[in-house]
């Protein structure tokens, strides 16, 4: 991507999370520009990075070389349509990061002859420990799909998905997991204070274990059912806790709620992506 502009719609938290990303695997700030409509959070992002900035969307796209939509859901169809004609000299490949937004839809806002990667990241992406999903079809060639997933991997893992409709459980798994996390780490450390231990303490002890524990599934060929059963001693306090949680019917209740985040991202899609 040497010498390449790569253009950002969207100033927010996940495209500055990208540009920081970017930066540190090498890309110059020279070749980052970012459109964004609030005057303040353009000095503050041209002021952090050294990167270029505009408030004219389109003036942006046709510079770009590479365009990323980091826009809400709810306004990228008027958006991309608004782009289409800056965008038809270069013809850059298109990221949308937007949740919900089905690769048709941009096709036909964009133009049929723009090549579109649909990505799904989260929000870990802010300190590079993020899980991005990637989909195109067969018209985004190879050398395409690795721009894509080398702008995806400067914020963490990025994987590629062979059918579109996955990312509708990909964005239930991790694209909405972090605040699953978040919230048993919650309940964990309210239910830790009840228990006698101090506030600071409960939250630096729920933290770090939560911590250690993905650091070690990750960093283990082990298995999660042989992690968790290593640490449950038959007879011990972790098998009277793992106890209750499945008697609790955990492991039905998250089946549940990932499938109803599955199902409203493909409410989402149909609704938001209609003309």
């Amino acid at each position: 991507m040497n010498t390449k502009t790569l253009a950002f719609i969207g100033g927010g938290n996940m495209a500055s999370a990208m540009i920081n990303g970017l930066i540190e695997d090498g890309i110059q700030p020279q070749d980052i520009l970012v459109a964004e409509p609030d005057e303040k959070r353009r000095e503050q992002l041209a002021a952090r990075f050294g990167i270029r900035s505009v408030d004219d969307n389109s003036n942006a796209a046709a510079q770009a070389d590479i365009l990323i939509l980091a826009v809400k859901p709810q306004v990228l169809q008027e958006v991309a349509t608004a782009l289409a004609p800056a965008l038809i000299q270069k013809k850059p490949l298109c990221l949308s990061i937007a949740a919900g937004i089905r690769h048709a839809s941009l096709q036909r806002w964009l133009g049929n002859d723009i090549p579109v990667v649909r990505v799904m990241p989260n929000t870990p992406a802010m300190i590079k420990a993020g899980a991005s999903g990637l989909y195109a079809p067969d018209t985004v060639n190879e050398a395409q799909r690795n721009e894509a997933e080398h702008i995806m991997r400067a914020t963490g893992i990025a994987v590629w998905l062979d059918d579109e409709n996955q990312m509708d459980a990909l964005t239930a798994v991790s694209g909405s997991g972090p605040a699953y996390f978040f919230l048993f780490m919650e309940a964990m450390e309210n239910s830790a204070r009840q228990l006698g231990l101090p506030e600071k303490t409960a939250h630096l002890l729920v933290l770090q274990t939560a911590l250690g524990a993905a650091r070690m599934a990750l960093e283990s060929t082990t298995d999660l059912q042989e992690l968790r059963s290593s640490v449950t001693s038959p007879g011990g306090t972790t098998e009277q806790a793992i106890d209750v949680f499945q008697k609790q019917g955990l492991e039905q209740l998250v089946e549940k709620a990932l499938a109803a985040a599955r199902d409203r991202s493909v409410e989402l899609s149909q609704t938001l992506g209609a003309d």
